[in-house]
């Protein structure tokens, strides 16, 4: 009888061992969780700032949430809009913090994306936006996965080589993804989609398509630009407007309505990211068929 208590001891000390042996780390967005547990597997633990649901625009952390980056290792930045008056905070509630910004490596120059707007839907009115939704390139995606790799690496050398092999096949995957959205794609000759929100600006240069932006700069088209869209919609045949589901859609529906068409929903930011993508490749391939 007196051996059980001790056991009991000797069990949950070590527990508290290997709990505190992993890397702890917060992240942005859910995409950025699934890419994290990825490369890092059993060695980490993390958690995820927009909860499901909330829109990277808005969210605001809950008090939960900052006092909990009090202990976290690093925090995972991907430039979503609310980090841009948040990050400050962020470091005040852990000066020890290490920020990592899962952009870097990533050429600047592929940090912006073309839409077309809908003041005039032709090449004079392009608009180049900068975007966070990184991730929806596949071959971005593994540049961002390299990055956690090399923290995680840096900051936990004990299980490197596990990082290092974790990211090696996660980057397999992700050519077989891209790979197969490309063979999904290739009988298509119209590739022009309507979306409310302009999150999929990178997928759609990924693959050649032109991304038609309903909101610009979260502005929703006054009646002369929605006029416009609407003109534009029916003379090239578009039927389907793309809406998230963070988002507001009742601009979207209006839309829809007059141009006797539909809305459908693709999410930028779900977790189950390889499913996720090529649902949405088969969306917008549907929408492009003749």
């Amino acid at each position: 009888m007196r051996q059980t208590p001790l056991f009991f001891l000797m069990l949950c000390l070590f527990w508290s061992a290997d709990t505190s042996a992993r890397v702890d780390l917060y992240v942005s967005v859910i995409p950025l969780k699934y890419f994290t547990k990825r490369v890092g597997g059993e060695h980490v633990n993390v958690e995820v700032m927009v909860q499901p649901g909330h829109s990277p625009v808005t969210y605001e952390p809950t008090p939960r949430q900052m006092a909990a980056l009090s202990a976290a290792d690093a925090y995972i930045r991907i430039g979503v809009p609310f980090e841009t008056f948040w990050m400050k905070h962020i470091r005040e509630a852990n000066p020890d913090l290490e920020i990592i910004d899962a952009r870097a490596g990533i050429d600047s120059s592929l940090m912006a994306f073309s839409s077309l707007s809908p003041e005039g839907h032709d090449r004079d009115n392009e608009r180049r936006d900068e975007d966070p939704h990184l991730w929806l390139d596949p071959a971005l995606a593994g540049e961002i996965a390299k990055t956690i790799r090399n923290y995680l690496i840096r900051a936990d050398m004990a299980n490197s080589e596990d990082y290092r092999r974790n990211t090696e096949q996660f980057l397999k995957e992700l050519e077989q993804l891209d790979t197969g959205i490309r063979n999904y794609f290739s009988p298509l000759d119209k590739r022009r989609f309507l979306v409310f929100h302009p999150a999929w600006g990178y997928f759609a240069r990924a693959y050649g398509f032109e991304q038609l932006v309903v909101e610009h700069e979260g502005k929703e088209p006054g009646p002369h630009a929605l006029s416009k869209l609407v003109e534009l919609a029916r003379r090239e045949n578009i039927r389907t407007v793309f809406v998230q589901k963070q988002i507001s859609s009742r601009m979207a529906n209006t839309l829809a309505t007059e141009i006797d068409g539909r809305v459908v929903v693709l999410d930028p930011l779900a977790g189950d990211f390889f499913s996720n993508l090529m649902k949405a490749a088969k969306a917008i391939a549907d929408v492009n068929n003749p």
